[in-house]
Protein backbone atom coordinates (compact mmCIF):
# COMPACT_ATOMS: atom_id res chain seq x y z
CA UNK A 1 0.00 0.00 0.00
CA UNK A 2 1.59 3.56 -0.80
CA UNK A 3 2.02 6.10 1.46
CA UNK A 4 0.08 9.25 1.72
CA UNK A 5 2.09 11.97 0.70
CA UNK A 6 3.43 14.45 2.84
CA UNK A 7 3.47 18.20 4.38
CA UNK A 8 6.33 19.55 5.87
CA UNK A 9 6.72 23.57 6.96
CA UNK A 10 9.78 25.25 7.76
CA UNK A 11 9.53 28.08 9.59
CA UNK A 12 11.53 30.80 12.16
CA UNK A 13 13.47 33.77 11.84
CA UNK A 14 16.32 31.32 11.80
CA UNK A 15 18.59 30.75 8.77
CA UNK A 16 18.27 27.54 6.95
CA UNK A 17 14.35 27.24 5.70
CA UNK A 18 15.10 27.30 2.00
CA UNK A 19 18.10 25.44 2.37
CA UNK A 20 16.32 22.34 4.26
CA UNK A 21 13.89 22.63 1.41
CA UNK A 22 16.66 22.06 -1.41
CA UNK A 23 18.54 19.27 0.52
CA UNK A 24 14.37 17.41 0.29
CA UNK A 25 14.70 18.53 -3.64
CA UNK A 26 17.79 16.74 -4.14
CA UNK A 27 16.72 13.67 -2.58
CA UNK A 28 13.58 13.24 -4.24
CA UNK A 29 15.56 14.16 -7.27
CA UNK A 30 17.91 10.72 -6.47
CA UNK A 31 14.77 8.81 -5.43
CA UNK A 32 13.58 9.54 -9.34
CA UNK A 33 10.24 11.49 -8.04
CA UNK A 34 9.16 13.98 -10.39
CA UNK A 35 9.84 17.60 -8.63
CA UNK A 36 8.82 21.16 -9.11
CA UNK A 37 9.99 24.63 -6.96
CA UNK A 38 8.15 28.18 -7.05
CA UNK A 39 9.57 30.75 -5.51
CA UNK A 40 7.84 33.41 -4.46
CA UNK A 41 9.56 36.18 -3.38
CA UNK A 42 12.71 35.40 -5.13
CA UNK A 43 12.70 36.85 -8.76
CA UNK A 44 14.76 35.86 -11.74
CA UNK A 45 17.62 38.31 -11.05
CA UNK A 46 18.55 36.76 -8.33
CA UNK A 47 21.12 33.76 -9.60
CA UNK A 48 20.83 31.26 -6.84
CA UNK A 49 23.06 28.03 -6.36
CA UNK A 50 19.73 26.00 -6.08
CA UNK A 51 18.47 27.03 -9.65
CA UNK A 52 21.71 26.45 -11.35
CA UNK A 53 21.33 22.85 -9.56
CA UNK A 54 17.93 21.97 -10.81
CA UNK A 55 18.72 23.62 -14.26
CA UNK A 56 21.45 20.28 -14.25
CA UNK A 57 19.06 17.98 -12.39
CA UNK A 58 16.45 18.32 -15.06
CA UNK A 59 13.83 19.73 -12.11
CA UNK A 60 11.49 22.21 -12.72
CA UNK A 61 11.91 25.76 -11.39
CA UNK A 62 9.63 29.44 -10.71
CA UNK A 63 11.34 32.23 -9.57
CA UNK A 64 8.31 34.03 -9.94
CA UNK A 65 8.62 37.09 -7.50
CA UNK A 66 10.77 40.41 -8.16
CA UNK A 67 12.80 39.99 -4.72
CA UNK A 68 12.48 41.66 -1.04
CA UNK A 69 9.39 43.74 -0.48
CA UNK A 70 11.56 46.37 1.26
CA UNK A 71 13.55 46.76 -2.37
CA UNK A 72 10.21 46.82 -3.91
CA UNK A 73 9.20 50.14 -6.38
CA UNK A 74 5.49 48.90 -6.97
CA UNK A 75 3.83 46.92 -3.61
CA UNK A 76 0.66 46.49 -5.87
CA UNK A 77 2.85 44.77 -8.77
CA UNK A 78 4.89 42.69 -6.29
CA UNK A 79 1.52 41.41 -5.08
CA UNK A 80 0.39 40.71 -7.55
CA UNK A 81 3.29 38.54 -9.03
CA UNK A 82 2.67 36.64 -5.90
CA UNK A 83 -0.56 35.46 -6.52
CA UNK A 84 0.26 34.85 -9.74
CA UNK A 85 2.84 32.24 -8.54
CA UNK A 86 -0.06 31.18 -6.36
CA UNK A 87 -1.40 29.92 -9.41
CA UNK A 88 1.01 28.37 -10.76
CA UNK A 89 1.78 26.58 -7.35
CA UNK A 90 -1.84 25.50 -7.07
CA UNK A 91 -2.13 24.66 -10.55
CA UNK A 92 1.32 21.94 -9.94
CA UNK A 93 0.05 20.50 -6.87
CA UNK A 94 -3.10 19.59 -8.36
CA UNK A 95 -2.36 17.86 -11.21
CA UNK A 96 -0.86 15.01 -9.97
CA UNK A 97 2.36 15.22 -11.92
CA UNK A 98 4.55 15.83 -9.29
CA UNK A 99 6.12 13.59 -6.35
CA UNK A 100 7.37 16.86 -4.41
CA UNK A 101 6.51 20.80 -4.98
CA UNK A 102 8.17 23.42 -2.89
CA UNK A 103 6.81 25.96 -2.05
CA UNK A 104 9.75 28.53 -1.27
CA UNK A 105 8.82 31.63 0.72
CA UNK A 106 4.62 30.91 0.42
CA UNK A 107 4.18 31.97 3.94
CA UNK A 108 5.05 35.61 3.17
CA UNK A 109 2.28 35.72 0.65
CA UNK A 110 -0.04 34.43 2.82
CA UNK A 111 0.83 37.51 5.42
CA UNK A 112 1.16 40.05 3.44
CA UNK A 113 -2.57 39.32 2.23
CA UNK A 114 -1.39 38.52 -1.28
CA UNK A 115 -3.71 35.57 -0.56
CA UNK A 116 -5.67 33.86 1.83
CA UNK A 117 -4.67 31.10 4.30
CA UNK A 118 -7.96 29.63 3.93
CA UNK A 119 -7.28 28.63 0.14
CA UNK A 120 -3.97 27.85 1.08
CA UNK A 121 -4.68 25.20 3.59
CA UNK A 122 -7.70 23.81 1.33
CA UNK A 123 -5.35 23.25 -1.57
CA UNK A 124 -2.85 21.80 0.32
CA UNK A 125 -4.81 19.77 2.59
CA UNK A 126 -6.59 18.13 -0.78
CA UNK A 127 -3.14 17.66 -2.83
CA UNK A 128 -3.38 14.45 -4.47
CA UNK A 129 -2.02 11.32 -1.99
CA UNK A 130 1.41 11.39 -4.30
CA UNK A 131 2.03 14.78 -4.02
CA UNK A 132 4.20 15.73 -0.94
CA UNK A 133 4.61 19.47 -0.60
CA UNK A 134 7.43 21.47 1.48
CA UNK A 135 6.80 25.24 2.27
CA UNK A 136 9.01 27.81 4.01
CA UNK A 137 8.68 30.99 5.47
CA UNK A 138 8.44 33.11 8.80
CA UNK A 139 5.62 32.84 10.64
CA UNK A 140 3.80 29.86 8.72
CA UNK A 141 0.17 30.43 9.78
CA UNK A 142 -1.86 28.46 12.15
CA UNK A 143 -4.20 26.74 9.46
CA UNK A 144 -0.92 25.58 7.70
CA UNK A 145 0.77 24.26 10.91
CA UNK A 146 -2.19 22.33 11.81
CA UNK A 147 -1.96 20.29 8.85
CA UNK A 148 1.08 19.68 8.36
CA UNK A 149 2.76 16.57 8.84
CA UNK A 150 5.65 17.91 10.21
CA UNK A 151 6.66 21.61 11.52
CA UNK A 152 10.33 22.48 12.26
CA UNK A 153 11.20 26.14 13.48
CA UNK A 154 14.94 28.14 12.65
CA UNK A 155 15.50 29.85 15.02
CA UNK A 156 18.17 32.86 14.93
CA UNK A 157 21.18 32.22 17.28
CA UNK A 158 23.14 34.57 15.46
CA UNK A 159 23.19 35.82 12.18
CA UNK A 160 26.74 37.27 10.27
CA UNK A 161 23.63 40.19 8.46
CA UNK A 162 23.08 41.50 11.78
CA UNK A 163 27.14 42.32 12.14
CA UNK A 164 27.10 43.61 8.92
CA UNK A 165 27.85 41.07 6.51
CA UNK A 166 26.56 40.66 3.26
CA UNK A 167 24.83 37.78 2.01
CA UNK A 168 27.84 35.18 0.13
CA UNK A 169 26.86 33.32 -2.51
CA UNK A 170 26.96 29.44 -1.98
CA UNK A 171 26.32 30.59 1.66
CA UNK A 172 23.29 32.53 1.71
CA UNK A 173 22.07 32.18 -2.28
Amino acid sequence: MAQKSRLLVNTGDGKGKSSAAMGVMVRGWARNWRVCVVQFVKGGGWKVGERKLAAELGIEFHTLGDGFTWESADLAATAELGRQAWLVAREKIASEAYDLVILDELTYAINYGWITEEEVVQALASRPDRTNVVVTGRRAPQGLIEIADTVTEMRKVKHAYDSGIKARKGIEY
